[in-house]
């Protein structure tokens, strides 16, 4: 006669939910923000938080073999930055390879319409979606999509608040992880610890010197971690980012286009001009042509927008029209 060990069984069950407990709590755990209330994160930091995914997208897109091409898996997490609902995560996750390019060109166009003059910045990280890549170099971007969202990445990005989405960097410790080594150093590339970038934040905006109309100027942006920094210590003394402008260069495209998608992240505002030059080959660093073809990028979009509303209203005249003929024939 078998004889079932009904206690042992249960034994066993709460055995394993404990170690699934342990498991997860082992995890970095993330909070909403409460008013008032400057924490994001409830065990761990958010900066660890943001290294950590960047790892796991690196490590995706290797296992994947998507190549040396670093500006595909940066663009698609840069992407992935702009959306602000996490629950688009469940539909994302349902999309197959094919239908990804289609997907970035309308998430890049739309976000062209918004700050074209950071987007041109950014162009790097999205001219490889207009290549037509191959089904192999799809599949690696999925895993990037898929590793991105189990990982958390929505947790960081896809906040209300502008403050929450800049507690932390994800594009910077990515473009640092996915750079061979021999190249950062070849570049003299070293980005600023946040927590240094932070404490210099602190002292310069605690001064009480800080009035709206003045201009950040970070000659070696990077990815713009001085400017999170900054624009984090202004929140916290009840200053709004849009209230100042801000000017950023760094001698890597790659570098600046990661910014500038920052830049609209961490909702800097309008008074933003990001571009790549060296800081030491002109009087001015190049701000004066930056400023230029930001001026003519957005008076470009603002030419197509015109154009376009122009011929929506022509269309929907021409409509009135055929509708008024079939009215008279009848």
């Amino acid at each position: 006669m078998t004889q079932y060990d009904l206690f042992g069984e249960v034994q066993q069950k709460l055995e394993e939910r404990e170690k699934r407990r342990a498991t997860e709590a082992a995890k970095p755990k993330l909070r909403r923000r409460r008013p008032g209330d400057r924490s994001l994160f409830i065990a761990g930091d958010p900066n660890r938080f943001a290294h950590e995914i960047a790892e796991n997208v690196i490590a995706a897109w290797y296992s994947h073999y998507g190549g040396s091409r670093m500006e595909i898996p940066l663009g698609t997490v840069a992407a992935l930055s702009f959306f602000r609902e996490p629950l688009v995560s469940d539909w994302l996750l349902t999309l197959v390879p094919v239908q990804l390019p289609a997907l970035f060109r309308e998430i890049w166009g739309v976000q062209w319409l918004h700050r074209p003059d950071l987007i041109e910045v950014a162009r790097p990280l999205h001219d490889w979606v207009e290549e037509e890549p191959d089904e192999h170099q799809l599949r690696a971007v999925q895993a990037v999509i898929h590793t991105s969202i189990y990982n958390g990445l929505f947790d960081l990005t896809a906040q209300d608040d502008p403050s929450a989405r800049a507690e932390a960097d994800i594009l910077g410790p990515l473009l640092t992880g996915l750079r061979h080594k021999s190249d950062k150093k070849w570049r003299g590339e070293y980005h600023t610890p946040p927590s240094l970038s932070d404490l210099m934040a602190r002292v310069l905006i605690d001064n009480g010197t800080s009035q709206p109309g003045m201009a950040v100027r970070e000659p070696a942006i990077g990815s713009g971690g001085m400017f999170r920094s900054v624009a984090q210590a202004m929140r916290d003394r009840d200053l709004d980012p849009h209230d100042f402008r801000w000017l950023g260069n760094d001698v890597d495209p790659l570098a600046t286009a990661c910014a500038a998608v920052n830049a609209i992240s961490w909702d800097l505002g309008p008074k933003v001009a990001i571009w790549c030059g060296n800081t030491l080959a002109t009087e001015d660093g190049g701000l004066s042509d930056a400023l230029t073809r930001r001026a003519d990028t957005i008076r470009h979009r603002n030419a197509v927008v015109e154009q376009a509303q122009f011929e929506h209203k022509a269309r929907r005249m021409l409509r009135a029209l055929d509708r008024l003929a079939e009215g008279a024939a009848a």
